[in-house]
């Protein structure tokens, strides 16, 4: 084992004046006020000299910095703490020393506590002897551990050991970076602590190592991700391969958005196992510090990166919608105005605020104000869209500020791929509350669902752009969703049209989340009537509760789901395999039912309230209360929350949550249903007018020779349900029926077309009208059956004439079958009012049967059917029976 920075001599703690740090800052690094891309070169380690340094003489080094300058790299990595004149060197040269901390990795060190010791006192001298010098970088305090050891040891043990070694670190030095190193065959090891992610990559075909970086995005979720080696080797590839691979290395690492690169090695000079290696020549100089032609390449590279130029620029219109957001718009709008993008524009659309947003978008005069009466988010986004000067449209909310880099890698993503929309994560920012983080893994949070590394099924209506004329095509949001659901229906809405939605790891904004339980309960009632708009709109995407299920994954703090199974990792046979990837499990979705509103109101409420009156049953009512709040407290333990936001009570907050938020969800998903499913007072006074008795299930019409076909007879009768205020759902191409027509919250009815061609000229339209008791009609059903068999098996023993309980039963069957009647003859109201309208005649009942044997019997369909099978004024006229 080297020598400890202790005993090397020349190796002292920085006692210089307080420095600024870099510091991470959200996917990237921030050196005081400006960006940090690492630009870096691994250096060393060499021969050692007689007192163990293996960084070669200072002279040595100060023209091998000269020359790394040159190249237009500002970071070294070295592989042994440094000495205090070489961290000296580097900041005189403007150079950052990322410091990788050795020990005995390769060993089964979790076997031996003596080990563990040793590695925490490596870590523990190294950043005692770098303390607070502002050449560091950050520290990495493992590389590279070998994957047949992690596989003895175990992952979890792993992962706690290097957080712990991370935790050492910080006690020395809090405000240091500190990471870990990691490559593919480990890929699955994901520590706490980090900071930010390393990884070593040598992949020397493109889509494979852009693909691979795409993947490692993901893996690194809301941290910086650096590339800390990546190379090639001169002896086996030739010298021209290796500079035309490293550039295109170096431009596909910045177009992904990764916070930097780290290349091996700088020179051919290099010392490892005891003796200089001498069949591998991966450095961009010779050992006698010739450069290569890779010198050059990447010195062009290094120039331009982390902004490489797109195939195009188009102009972007960034809309930001708000509503009485006055707290956060002023952040939001001098976000805004610090992008760095060449051709954009900013458009605040005002809908209706009665607070202070006019004053402060005023004192934005590079800002174009809209305003309009208060209609709703999704009607506000299409003001923006229609003022909209760019081929792009790109959405953030007033909640939020925007990386200065987020247009840039939207659009680079947009006129690279073959995209129509693209979005980005949203990340918590630094300075938001306590409680806000507790939000932030709450469930029910904003977050991108991806169908794989780069294919997204949705993304967050806080950070999206999408090609204007796609927007135009499905057109634009559908102001229906007037307080969320909108992000929702546009991306289902392009898929469904065989578009594709891209994402974009580094397009970040900081969104700022709710501060207050009660702002989160109103946030997620909001979401809980969006769900329900949803749900009508797009049933094929929801289950019977009104769930919506998703095909991709959902990322980002906030999950809904307790992961039961650990995940499975393919080791590759005999645990071998160079890629050794994590496959998650996919969450017990199950289980959650236990906190939903429907397993309260039909399971543990019931059982609470008889248990009031049947004492041997307050266990089981108990049991199941215990079940909803385990699976919540399970769940809080299970997410993350960030480590310098943790409070005591955060994670009994957070369990909280996960009881309240599908109790309150659920509760406004159901209201908004109970509300909008009223049957329209035009409707009623419709279906009161001329109809006794039971309404017909069959309807017919004669179709004029210049009158409509099928299929516009079914968007006529749509178009006008939609002017009467009924809610209407459309055949998706899945229904066995053309329109479901959901009347009142108790009924809704489902209407079927066939059009039939009787010879000459003559033609029927012929309807089905089948009527249904609504979900909210079953439940309530099923709940009163439940509850009447339930007391009279626990009561009825005592109190024989419970048995009455059961005469409710059919007073409750009559009146949902009221309901539903009243439903049903509205409809064939306003269908025979339809037919009118379009000139088709009527056919009296018997001759509806008539017209349909008649369609069986060509040949006697000329000999029966009349000339003119009605008379035109007998079109207005009802039936008055079935």
């Amino acid at each position: 084992m080297p020598a400890s920075p202790a005993s090397t001599p020349g190796v002292q703690a920085f006692q210089g004046p307080p420095t600024i740090r870099v510091a991470v800052d959200g996917k990237f690094f921030r050196l005081g006020g400006r960006r940090l891309f690492v630009k870096g070169v691994t250096y060393g380690p060499f021969p050692p000299d007689p007192q163990g340094n293996t960084f070669g003489s200072p002279e040595q080094a100060a023209q091998d910095f000269g020359l790394v300058t040159r190249l237009g790299a500002n970071v070294l990595r070295v592989y042994h703490p440094p000495p205090g004149w070489f961290l000296d060197l580097a900041h005189n040269h403007g150079l950052k020393v990322l410091v990788d901390i050795p020990w005995a990795k390769h060993l089964c060190f979790l076997d031996s506590k003596d080990a563990q010791a040793t590695a925490c006192q490596a870590v523990r001298q190294a950043v005692t002897a770098c303390r607070g010098h502002p050449a560091v970088l950050a520290y990495s305090v493992a590389s590279e551990i070998p994957p047949d050891i992690v596989r003895w040891s175990g992952v979890r043990r792993v992962e706690a050991f290097i957080d712990q070694l991370i935790d050492v670190a910080k006690d020395v030095d809090p405000t240091a970076l500190c990471t870990f190193t990691n490559f593919p065959p480990t890929e699955f090891l994901c520590p706490e602590q980090t900071d930010f992610v390393c990884f070593n990559v040598y992949l020397h075909h493109r889509p494979a190592f852009e693909a691979y970086l795409a993947r490692l995005q993901l893996l690194a979720d809301s941290k910086p991700l650096l590339l800390g080696e990546t190379g090639i080797d001169c002896f086996r590839e030739g010298e021209a391969r290796q500079a035309e691979i490293l550039s295109w290395q170096i431009e596909s690492a910045a177009r992904a958005g990764l916070a930097g690169v780290v290349l091996f090695s700088f020179t051919d000079e290099w010392w490892r196992g005891g003796h200089r290696i001498e069949n591998w020549a991966f450095g961009l100089t010779t050992s006698q510090r010739q450069p290569r032609p890779a010198f050059a390449a990447v010195q062009r590279q290094f120039a331009q990166a982390p902004y490489f130029a797109l195939p195009r620029t188009p102009r972007v219109s960034v809309v930001v919608a708000t509503y009485n957001g006055a707290r956060t718009l002023r952040l939001c709008l001098e976000s805004l105005g610090r992008l760095n993008y060449p051709d954009y524009e900013v458009i605040v659309v005002d809908d209706g605020s009665t607070d202070a947003v006019p004053h402060i978008a005023t004192q934005f005069p590079a800002v174009r104000y809209c305003r309009q009466p208060h209609c709703g988010l999704g009607a506000a986004r299409n003001t923006g869209i229609a003022a909209a000067t760019g081929q792009i449209v790109a959405f953030t909310d007033d909640d939020c500020r925007a990386d200065p880099d987020w247009l840039y890698y939207l659009v680079s993503e947009l006129v690279r791929g073959d995209f129509v929309g693209v979005g980005g994560p949203n990340l918590l920012p630094p300075d938001d509350s306590v409680v806000a983080a507790v939000v932030m893994a709450a469930p029910g949070g904003p977050a991108h669902v991806m169908l794989d590394d780069r294919l997204a099924e949705h993304v967050p209506g806080c950070n999206m752009a999408f090609w204007k004329w796609a927007l135009e095509e499905i057109g634009g949001f559908d102001p229906v969703f007037q307080k969320a659901g909108d992000d929702v229906d546009v991306c289902w809405r392009l898929q469904q049209r065989g578009y594709r939605i891209g994402f974009s790891p580094s397009a970040f904004v900081w969104h700022y989340r709710r501060s207050t339980i009660r702002a989160y309960l109103k946030q997620q009632a909001g979401y809980g009537e969006a769900e329900a708009l949803l749900a009508r709109k797009h049933p094929e995407y929801f289950n019977w509760l009104g769930a919506s299920q998703w095909r991709g994954r959902i990322y980002g703090a906030s999950h809904w789901g307790l992961v039961t199974q650990r995940a499975v990792i393919y080791h590759g046979a005999f645990g071998s395999g160079f890629f050794q990837r994590l496959y998650s499990r996919s969450p017990a979705y199950s289980l959650m039912l236990l906190t939903s509103l429907e397993y309260h109101a039909l399971v543990t409420l019931p059982l609470g309230v008889l248990s009031l009156f049947v004492l041997p049953l307050w266990p089981v009512a108990a049991a199941s209360a215990a079940l909803s709040v385990g699976v919540c407290v399970a769940a809080a333990l299970q997410a993350k929350l960030p480590k310098r936001k943790r409070r005591w009570w955060s994670r009994p907050l957070l369990a909280l949550l996960f009881l309240l938020q599908p109790i309150r969800r659920g509760w406004a998903r159901y209201a908004w249903r109970l509300n909008t499913g009223a049957t329209p007072p035009s409707a009623q006074t419709l279906a009161a007018e001329g109809m006794a008795g039971e309404p017909p299930d069959l309807l017919a019409y004669w179709v004029p020779p210049s009158g409509p076909d099928r299929l516009g007879f079914i968007q006529t009768v749509m178009a006008r349900l939609e002017a009467d205020q009924w809610q209407v759902k459309p055949d998706n191409g899945w229904n066995s029926y053309d329109l479901e027509v959901l009347g009142n919250p108790l009924a809704r009815l489902r209407l079927l077309t066939v059009a039939e061609e009787l010879g000459e000229g003559k033609r029927t339209i012929r309807c089905r009208l089948r009527p249904r008791w609504s979900l909210q009609a079953r439940l309530l059903w099923a709940f009163s059956l439940g509850a009447a068999l339930l007391i009279i098996a626990a009561v009825a023993p005592l109190w024989p004439w419970i048995w009455l309980s059961l005469l409710g039963l059919p007073c409750l069957a009559w009146w949902l079958d009221h309901h539903q009647q009243r439903l049903h003859r509205a409809i064939v109201v306003v269908l025979d009012e339809v037919a009118r309208s379009l000139g088709l005649v009527k056919q009296p009942p018997q001759q509806q049967v008539a017209g349909a044997n008649q369609a069986r019997q060509p040949s006697q369909t000329h000999q029966s059917a009349p000339a003119s099978p009605i008379k035109p004024e007998a079109a207005g006229s009802l039936p008055v029976s079935g």
